[in-house]
């Protein structure tokens, strides 16, 4: 008895000694507080992982100079990959409530993050940060535009929308967003068709039961359809395309003779 409790005491210490000794050694401080990696002057663009060209840090660094001398805003951009300077950023750029710090690492699944002042939110909420994020930073916008685009073209909406006063949603309709938006259009029609398929003798269209189904179809169509593009851009093109696939879906659902066999009461 005294034998097994001695083991699980030395057990006990030695687990306890382990976890002080990865806590003592382990380099958590170095790899997230470096300042030897930053340079010795003063610049808006920290290019640790090497995206950009030296032309395009130039500009790059040059416009968000301008930008914070005209606006008051101050954007930063970090790029990092096996090393980051991490905490030293703050000290050295004076990060404030109204600077953003824009980090672009391609060890994860999406390369951007973003640091945000809090007197920037109330111009950009968190979920424009999301939506820039998940627009810009994603694998598939990386393979079609590269990195550097995807860095640059963050810069140029945030810049965009802190000169506009704000923006609740990223300005841009991709086409993959779009297509998504058509569809959901598409469907709601459907679903109004078949909502509004005659079922009594003598009845062009069934209002009442549309109507029973018109959260539905109206979510689809106007929340999911026409709120994303109204919302995001200015052009007629594809609210007049989604408009019409809604259109389309309605008399496709309500001409289909299978429909209107479904919905005929039997004999």
């Amino acid at each position: 008895m005294q034998q097994n409790w001695l083991n699980r005491l030395l057990l006990s210490i030695a687990i306890l000694a382990i976890t002080l000794s990865i806590w003592a050694f382990a380099p958590v401080a170095h790899a997230f507080n470096n300042p030897e990696l930053l340079p010795q002057i003063q610049t808006p663009v920290i290019d640790l992982a090497g995206i950009f060209t030296d032309v395009q840090e130039n500009v790059l660094a040059q416009d968000i100079e301008n930008f914070e001398t005209e606006t008051g805003w101050k954007v930063r951009v970090l790029t990092q990959f096996d090393q980051t300077p991490g905490r030293a950023v703050k000290d050295y750029w004076g990060l404030d409530d109204k600077s953003v710090l824009v980090v672009a690492d391609e060890r994860g699944g999406n390369i951007l993050n973003f640091s945000v002042g809090r007197q920037i939110y109330p111009f950009l909420p968190r979920t424009f940060w999301v939506e820039l994020q998940t627009r810009f930073g994603n694998q598939y916008f990386i393979r079609e535009n590269g990195e550097d685009q995807s860095v640059i073209q963050s810069i140029d909406t945030i810049q965009g929308c802190l000169v506009q006063g704000g923006c609740r949603v990223v300005p841009g309709l991709p086409e993959e967003q779009w297509i998504l938006t058509l569809i959901t259009s598409a469907i709601g029609g459907v679903i109004c068709g078949v909502a509004s398929i005659p079922r009594k003798p003598g009845q062009l269209i069934a209002w009442q039961w549309a109507l029973i189904f018109s959260p539905l179809w109206g979510i689809l169509f106007i929340a999911f359809g026409i709120g994303p593009v109204v919302s995001r851009t200015s052009e007629w093109l594809p609210l007049f395309r989604n408009i019409s696939a809604f259109l389309i879906g309605f008399l496709v659902a309500y001409l289909t003779p299978v429909f209107n066999q479904s919905s005929s009461p039997e004999a």
